[in-house]
């Protein structure tokens, strides 16, 4: 069991690109309702994100893959997406730029180089990059580093991110926000108190932003997601623990990222036009 464990560990990952969770296609042929149309996904590499970004293509938008550190998980799923790219479709499907979300002029330039790759129209920015500490620690054995750290990725970069939507977006429909939140505002659990504290934040300026964009036709929502298979939720997480938490879901299992991603999908979709500054709890159940 240790050795699958340790195997578990170093191999989550979001499925191949455009390959959901049951083998199938995450949007099926023909579904292309955003096509031609330009998306921002920070931490669009990794995780959750990683599946966000494949979806979005999927769908038919080309995407901007911000990244921080180590660019080859970025270029491969880059290369990937443009690999699979049919006779017709616009080149590239995607792009990948190194930025810190928490450094507002990386941000300025990752939507600059989003707008000099694709052109001037901007549609989505998906706000994806977050941390977490893997040690857990009570408020108490919080230290001001390691909640400054949380708050300047988790708040401050999603802020950075959102001002810069807010300015460059297209107006007049279509224009979609997307923040992350976490299940974890709704169950509080001991050791989290810096990351929940930073994504009930961006609940909270979500909801803010999408008053504020009245007339712009841009929505502003945030994925909340429970639960999911990825690598930061399984830092520092024993082998029980994670079957203890799969065992609070009532769907039995820990989440993958494909469940997540079709919700952030539809969310830039037309289809969700009338869905504006909301919270969306993508868990199971998970509370």
């Amino acid at each position: 069991m240790g050795s699958d464990w340790n195997s578990l560990m170093r191999n989550a990952h979001v499925p191949p690109p455009f390959i959901g969770i049951n083998g199938s296609s995450p949007a099926a042929p023909g579904h292309r309702s955003l096509h031609r149309r330009v998306a921002i996904v920070t931490g669009g590499a990794g995780g959750i994100g990683a599946a966000v970004t494949a979806h979005l293509v999927s769908l038919g938008a080309r995407v901007v893959v911000g990244y921080v550190g180590d660019p080859d998980p970025a270029e491969k799923l880059v290369a990937a997406l443009n690999a699979s790219a049919t006779a017709g479709e616009p080149a590239p499907r995607a792009v990948a730029v190194a930025a810190d979300v928490s450094d507002h002029a990386q941000v300025s330039r990752l939507f600059d180089a989003a707008q000099e790759a694709f052109g001037p129209d901007l549609h989505v920015l998906v706000a994806a990059a977050g941390v977490q500490d893997g040690a857990y620690p009570r408020v108490a054995d919080t230290s001001p580093e390691q909640w400054d750290r949380a708050f300047a990725v988790n708040a401050r970069g999603t802020f950075l991110c959102c001002r810069e939507a807010a300015r460059r977006l297209a107006r007049g429909g279509g224009g979609r926000v997307v923040t992350f939140s976490s299940s974890n505002v709704g169950s509080l659990r001991p050791g989290y108190g810096a990351y929940v504290a930073t994504k009930a934040a961006v609940e909270a300026m979500t909801k803010v932003l999408a008053k504020e964009l009245a007339g712009t036709g841009i929505t502003a929502n945030s994925v909340a997601p429970g639960p999911v298979a990825t690598p930061m939720f399984y830092a520092g997480k024993s082998e029980e623990r994670v079957a203890a938490v799969a065992g609070e879901c009532p769907m039995g299992r820990i989440g993958e990222p494909m469940d997540v991603a079709p919700v952030v999908g539809f969310l830039c979709t037309d289809a969700a036009g009338w869905i504006n500054g909301q919270v969306i709890r993508v868990n199971g159940g998970y509370i």
